[in-house]
């Protein structure tokens, strides 16, 4: 137990610093997290009680993340915490249901370029309302409900470029006009142009 509780302890200080930079880049740059690791009596798990603290903006204490934290800032410490964990990680499919959640903005844009990147290692599955981690996918479903004979059925609809670049339009506001449309294509071409970029990487 004390053998397992020292690599924790080294451990938690390698996550924590990758966590933190991370999310930086997530539109978090004043967050501080740590992992907080108490002695206990001996058990199953051995002698540790561990807790994510958090401070998420300048002046603010350390205090445990499930007290502090907001809905969108919980979507984006998971997203770090995946995004860390994603090379000792051998699960192949990460689900990440609304992951987008009180996240808007830049901030939605760089979630985005995330999931983009852990895509890299793991089939991404999310589920979203926001255009811009939809413009990012490599495939768009949309998924419909729909009442017949007193009952609610779910589709399941694959977006060929076309009905996507309209799907895309109709998440930026609502609407498929010209403008909504252009903008669309526009938030497509961006991100299809980052996804080569990465590709080209890859290969080197």
């Amino acid at each position: 137990a004390a053998a397992l509780s020292k690599k924790r302890r080294k451990a938690a200080g390698t996550m924590d610093a990758q966590v933190r930079h991370l999310l930086r880049s997530l539109d978090m740059p004043h967050a501080k997290f740590e992992t907080q690791i108490e002695t206990v009596p001996l058990c199953a798990s051995g002698m540790d009680k561990v807790a994510f603290m958090l401070a998420a903006n300048i002046g603010e204490p350390l205090k445990p993340l499930k007290q502090v934290a907001s809905g969108g800032e919980i979507s984006r410490i998971m997203l770090a915490l995946k995004a860390v964990f994603a090379e000792q990680d051998t699960v192949p499919t990460l689900i990440f249901d609304e992951i987008d959640a009180g996240v808007g903005g830049t901030a939605a844009r760089r979630v985005a370029e995330t999931l983009a990147t852990l895509a890299n290692t793991h089939q991404i599955l999310c589920i979203t309302h926001l255009p811009q981690i939809a413009a990012a996918a490599n495939a768009h479903y949309r998924v419909i409900k729909k009442e017949e004979a007193d009952r609610t059925r779910t589709q399941v609809e694959y977006m060929p470029p076309e009905a996507r670049q309209a799907e895309i339009a109709r998440l930026l506001d609502g609407s498929v006009s010209a403008v909504s449309l252009d903008h669309g294509r526009a938030l497509l071409a961006e991100f299809d142009k980052s996804q080569q970029k990465r590709n080209k990487g890859k290969k080197r």
